[in-house]
């Protein structure tokens, strides 16, 4: 799987907002106020070394589905449209990029095959259950406070994964 720079900087952005607002789960009222502080785009830009310009696009296209409110003016600045903890990584990367994993383009289960390499759909459905398996389960508040969900954190404990092969 590539990480595109877009994906990283949009998931760095989001870590950003949901350090911001505290990142803890909040009820009620709280939602209302750990939002009411806007962070502005220069912050972010300059806390994750982000090409401001290029954070705005991406800062309106999480806006744009959902997962980020702004503000303009003064006062203004942008925060998690959600709870930190219901925001997962999948979602801000299907907001910047579209599905976690396709083929030339294709979604997995729309590919075909013929002859000995006839199983590989089911070869990239696997994939993708994989990325979903990890993506889904981890939040911006999970990143934010340095807790990844125990699968994950199983994931990462293995020295073979760290392996560059």
């Amino acid at each position: 799987m590539r990480v595109s720079a877009k994906v990283d900087y949009a998931l760095r952005a989001a870590v950003e907002l949901a350090a911001a607002q505290g990142a803890g789960p909040v009820k009620g009222e709280q939602i209302a106020q750990a939002q009411a502080i806007p962070v502005k785009g220069e912050q972010i830009a300059q806390a994750q070394a982000i090409p401001l310009k290029f954070l705005e696009n991406i800062l309106l296209e999480l806006r744009h589905h959902g997962l980020v409110r702004s503000q303009r003016g003064v006062e203004g600045g942008y925060w998690l449209a959600r709870p930190a903890d219901e925001i997962t990584l999948a979602e801000v990367i299907r907001a910047v990029e579209g599905p976690l994993a396709n083929v030339r383009g294709e979604r997995p289960e729309s590919t075909d095959y013929s002859g000995p390499a006839e199983r590989m759909r089911d070869v990239w459905i696997a994939v993708r259950a994989n990325l979903r398996a990890v993506l889904e389960s981890a939040t911006l508040a999970d990143v934010a406070h340095g807790e990844l969900p125990d699968a994950v954190a199983t994931l990462t404990a293995d020295p073979e994964a760290w392996q560059p092969h």
